[in-house]
């Protein structure tokens, strides 16, 4: 039987995270003694690892203020989270997905910009740990849209890139998918528009779960 698997970004694509994201970098801004960035700034960098989000929001060649910026931000989100602040709810339909894909035989993964301890309290929140068999955060690989997340994810399960899909709302997500020569396949309820993930590489974009559920029933 061929091995399918699905490797899903996290935030914008399986959770809603984007207060607590905002909420996070306007602290760490502001720590820093700097004027927090423009929400619309900080979403356009969601998804990439924080020094490279860093360098974008603050655009100098300051890599010790990046590296302050990524911890504050860090810090944080952390005590956000501690303190019981953190929400991330996910999209409406994507547990059923992902207990019906499971249920089909498909491998299941993450590739995502969060950190370990993001991803494992977020997934563990909503009760989807158990159907995800590789996970692989920034804190372990270079920034999207490098295909290295997707590539650990291929060895850990065996599965073929042409038998596999990775799911994300950003155009890193999508140039990441073409770089490791997997299929990319985007969602429209994210951070960037569908025709910036088209310009990216991105096979289609499905603009609800019963689009996206029927993209991945046609690899089978």
């Amino acid at each position: 039987m061929t091995l399918r698997l699905a490797i899903f970004d996290c935030d914008g694509t399986l959770v809603d995270s984007q207060s607590d994201i905002g909420a996070a970098m306007d602290t760490a801004f502001v720590a820093a003694g700097l004027a927090p960035p423009p929400r619309a700034a900080t979403r356009r960098v969601v998804g990439l690892s924080l020094p490279e989000a860093m360098r974008r929001l603050a655009p100098t060649d300051d890599t010790a203020l990046h590296a302050e910026l990524a911890q504050l931000y860090k810090d944080a989100f952390r005590s956000r989270r501690e303190a019981g602040q953190v929400g991330e709810p996910l999209y409406a339909g994507i547990a059923a997905l992902i207990e019906e894909l499971a249920a089909d035989g498909w491998l299941l993964g993450v590739a995502t910009g969060k950190s370990d301890r993001g991803l494992a309290h977020c997934l563990a929140t909503h009760g989807l740990s158990g159907h995800f068999v590789t996970l692989h955060t920034a804190d372990r690989h270079p920034s999207k849209p490098h295909p290295s997340m997707i590539e650990a994810c291929l060895a850990d399960t065996g599965a073929a890139p042409a038998a596999t899909a990775m799911i994300g709302d950003t155009t890193y997500d999508m140039a990441m998918a073409v770089n490791a020569g997997v299929r990319a396949l985007g969602v429209d309820w994210g951070y960037h528009p569908p025709h910036e993930l088209i310009e990216a590489g991105a096979e289609a974009v499905a603009t609800s779960m019963t689009e996206l559920r029927a993209l991945l029933r046609g690899m089978e």
